[in-house]
């Protein structure tokens, strides 16, 4: 155990990659302990501080409008605004044709810009991402912002290769069924894919489809649907 927390520190100490492809979320358990891949050499990225407008989830804005940078949280990755999730308490299937719609990317915004408040933020720039915003780690008040976003259960990791306090946030809100844990939640990758309309006029029953049709899971409410007896009278 301690030679896996050792690695897991290791490895968060590393500018992280952008991942290419996207990662299989399901197997991420079998790579808990392994070696982060190989680093490129790190590229001097700049330190931003001021204060900051939340753009998304996991996303922050420096400056004013039209003239500024746009950074994003290093490890985490969180609903897209328009997305929507579904409450998995749908229990009176007779007056209520669907369970009820979970507008799961504006409360992730929502709970990141009440942890920023009107403080102060300051982002160390890791990496770059694939479409050219730079990641960051991000600190409002002495508190990891990303780190907060998991601990509450509004964000995932986007990466196994994270330190051990990021994954230990996010299991224990799985576990708790804190946020998007507690909903049924298309994995944030597929839903890019998938998604025709990405406006913020997007209905919740697109979502409900896609979630119909799903080839990845990430919310433990799809497992507990699975294990549940087919027969239910006995």
């Amino acid at each position: 155990m301690i030679n896996r927390l050792i690695l897991f520190i290791a490895a968060s100490s590393l500018a992280q990659p952008a991942f290419a492809a996207d990662p299989i979320y399901q197997n991420w358990h079998a790579l808990r302990g392994q070696a982060a891949p190989p680093v490129a050499a790190a590229v001097r990225l700049p330190t931003f501080k001021g204060p900051v407008t939340v753009l998304d989830g996991r996303t922050l804005w420096f400056g004013t409008l039209g003239n500024g940078y746009k950074v994003r949280l290093a490890g985490i990755d969180t609903c897209e605004l328009p997305q929507w999730a579904l409450n998995p308490k749908w229990t009176n299937r007779e007056k209520q044709q669907a369970p009820s719609p979970v507008p799961c990317g504006p409360f992730a915004k929502a709970w990141l810009k009440r942890t920023v408040g009107n403080r102060p933020t300051t982002c160390v720039g890791l990496a770059y991402a694939n479409d050219g915003i730079p990641v960051a780690q991000c600190t409002t008040n002495g508190v990891d912002l990303a780190a907060e976003m998991l601990r509450v259960g509004w964000a995932r990791l986007d990466s196994p290769y994270i330190n051990a306090q990021y994954y230990a946030y996010q299991t224990n809100a799985m576990a708790a069924r804190y946020g998007m844990w507690g909903t049924y939640v298309l994995d944030m990758n597929e839903w890019r894919r998938k998604a025709v309309d990405k406006t913020l006029d997007r209905h919740p029953i697109a979502d409900f489809n896609l979630l119909a049709e799903r080839k990845s899971e990430i919310s433990p409410p799809f497992a507990d649907a699975r294990n549940k007896p087919k027969r239910t009278d006995r």
